[in-house]
């Protein structure tokens, strides 16, 4: 991207922190994220830590299959507001998640995320810190989401594990390294510092009394920040807020139980930034006094949140960066309107220095999607033999792909036009929202339209298992992101495909849309004598070649004389950008079964052209980029 030279403001980052508690969600967020509070600096991006979501066993197999319910929350909460997801990270009950608004998505590149263990030694995830980090109009931020050990006399172990943490969070590349090589970061969590020295009944009189400036000075992060060269040059607000912990849970009453813990101000949000004298900055420059500040607008608490033993806290700041980006890497020229499918080109161009992949596509989304996989339907920024992706050189600098009608949706709405970049795991350009009015079918909607029908029949032998439905990326599954949890397909005997009735689901933001039914849910196949011939009637969509099949281990083609079943090796059956980093609603089924229908198929695989170890085989989706 090319900088301008003066100096830009980004109207704000809004930064929230709160350990949950293993609760459940509340049914509205809105006020903890600062939303519809009609104040001059609504936020351009939200970051979101988490401590302490329940990570219990049968939870953490259904959140690998799934989006956990925290995630799904707030991403049904901010998609209204064109906020969309940019990255997360888990690392057991710690979630960090990172939003900005879709006309900026263009310039956050090169997104990494990292994780780091401290509990039980640093064998345990329950304790140590995730980060996101990322280039923000070309200056480097990171954002790192801390759960640090307990109790009062732990504050030697507390440094040691920030220290720690600090030392082994690497990123790739030559610019910001390491966390404290970035020229910004954001340091919160629950760090769990207390309070020193001073009794619980003097604590309580100072809170009831709003004398908080006299527990300041025994707070133990506002000693340590003086006093631990680790903690050199991180900046606080003022603690204008109660102390956020322990409360009885239900309630804004301190901790009434025999243990009578202390008030503390254990929930924080810090911010550093990088000294002028150390190193070089984003770009390989060496930045100057005066490059980048940061202004606190709001930093508080928030009393109406019960449903755990701690209180959120939210600060919201104003960045001036020293530049701003004026161009994103790639711009999409698109007509105002698409009403006949003949207009559904999509004219772009790429900056110079700009790394093209030819896993690169373009989708089509909704306005008000929820992140970069929940598209529409898509086309490979690419040359392509198949019907539906053509693309022609038009000048040196300027390329047009084609959306095919089967691939357009169907009735009138708003639709934004995204270009993905494989090599930078992100969008490097949009659109503005245009409208696509496009008569409907008579015979119904197709697969890529929103009202989620599906021609499809499902066996009989199906049994329902569970009935969450989530598009959302799997924590467990972004790129770069080298902590992974356990994957359910390892367990022996069992393969993982997606539910037919799946394709055909609506993508809507709203949350009605997500509400389980019964016909929508995921499901599992028992082994029986009579299931192989029983499959093969089964109906599959005219799609089946273009809609998502992440996760796959075989599809139904259809060709002249009927359907036909194909290997997951073949390259018709790899055609989705969802897959990256995307798991869909599962249909489980036993190996001998799907060995079964995989030889009655025989061998109609087409030839692999040589790859590299990092890259994908030929014909595969985006989606499949992560697991290869």
């Amino acid at each position: 991207p090319v900088l301008a030279s003066s100096s830009f403001v980004l109207p704000s980052i809004t930064v929230v922190t709160w350990n949950v508690g293993t609760a459940m969600p509340p049914s509205d967020v809105t006020s903890l994220l600062h939303l519809n509070t009609g104040e001059t600096h609504d936020a351009d991006m939200i970051a979101i830590g988490l401590q302490e979501v329940n990570s219990k066993l049968n939870k953490r197999l259904k959140d690998a299959l799934f989006t956990d319910q925290w995630s799904e929350l707030f991403m049904d909460v901010l998609s209204p507001f064109h906020f969309i997801l940019v990255s997360t990270v888990r690392m057991q009950g710690v979630i960090l998640l990172v939003f900005a608004k879709y006309f900026h998505l263009p310039f956050l590149q090169d997104i990494q995320t990292d994780c780091t263990r401290t509990g039980l030694g640093g064998y345990w995830g329950n304790k140590g810190g995730v980060s996101v980090r990322l280039s923000i109009f070309g200056h480097m931020v990171c954002f790192l989401n801390c759960h640090l050990p307990a109790h009062l006399e732990k504050a030697e172990q507390r440094k040691e594990d920030f220290a720690t943490i600090l030392h082994m969070q690497q990123f790739e590349g030559r610019v910001a390294s390491g966390i404290l090589d970035h020229d910004l970061v954001f340091w919160f969590g629950d760090l769990n510092f207390r309070i020193e020295s001073l009794d619980i009944r003097f604590v309580k009189y100072a809170i009831d009394n709003n004398i908080l400036s006299q527990l300041w000075e025994k707070d133990q992060l506002n000693i340590a920040k003086s006093t631990w060269p680790v903690l050199s040059g991180f900046q606080e607000g003022l603690l204008n807020f109660p102390p956020t912990f322990k409360f009885d849970v239900g309630t804004n009453k301190y901790d009434s139980s025999a243990k009578k813990r202390k008030p503390a101000w254990t929930d924080r949000i810090l911010w550093k930034i990088k000294s002028p004298s150390i190193g070089l900055g984003a770009g390989g420059r060496r930045p100057s006094r005066g490059i980048l500040s940061v202004s606190q607008l709001c930093y508080c608490s928030h009393m109406e949140y019960t449903v755990s033993d701690h209180k959120p806290v939210a600060a919201i700041f104003a960045v001036q960066f020293a530049s701003k980006a004026d161009k994103p890497p790639v711009e999409i020229y698109v007509a105002d309107e698409w009403s006949r499918p003949e207009q559904a080109v999509v004219r772009y161009k790429m900056a110079s220095g700009f790394h093209r992949s030819s896993w690169d596509w373009i989708g089509l989304y909704r306005v008000g999607f929820r992140h970069p996989k929940d598209y529409v339907s898509y086309v490979w920024a690419r040359s392509d033999d198949g019907e539906r992706c053509l693309e022609k050189q038009l000048s040196v600098s300027g390329l047009q792909v084609m959306f095919s009608e089967e691939a357009l949706p169907k009735g009138k709405g708003e639709y934004i036009l995204g270009y993905y970049s494989n090599t930078s795991s992100s969008i490097a350009g949009v659109t503005e929202p245009f409208q696509i009015s496009l008569p409907r079918s008579e015979e119904g909607s197709s697969p890529t339209d929103s009202s989620g029908s599906s021609s499809e029949e499902e066996d009989d032998s199906t049994l329902v298992l569970l009935a969450p439905k989530s598009r959302s990326p799997s924590p467990g599954k972004m790129k770069r992101h080298r902590s992974r949890s356990p994957s359910l397909a390892k367990f022996q005997g069992l393969i993982l495909r997606p539910s037919s009735r799946d394709r055909g689901m609506s993508r809507s933001p709203s949350p009605q849309s997500r509400c389980g039914l019964p016909g929508d849910i995921p499901t599992i196949h028992l082994p029986q004598e009579k299931l192989e011939c029983h499959g093969a009637k089964a109906k599959e969509p005219e799609q089946a070649a273009n809609s998502p099949e992440g996760g796959s281990f075989y599809q139904t083609v259809r060709e002249q004389g009927g359907p036909r079943r194909i290997s997951a090796d073949n390259p018709l059956a790899k055609a989705d950008p969802r897959n990256l980093g995307l798991l869909p609603a599962l249909r489980l089924e036993m190996i001998d079964q799907a060995l079964g229908r995989r030889r009655g198929s025989g061998d109609q695989g087409y030839p692999c052209r040589r790859m590299s170890p990092t890259s994908p085989k030929e014909g595969s989706s985006p989606q499949e980029l992560d697991s290869h």
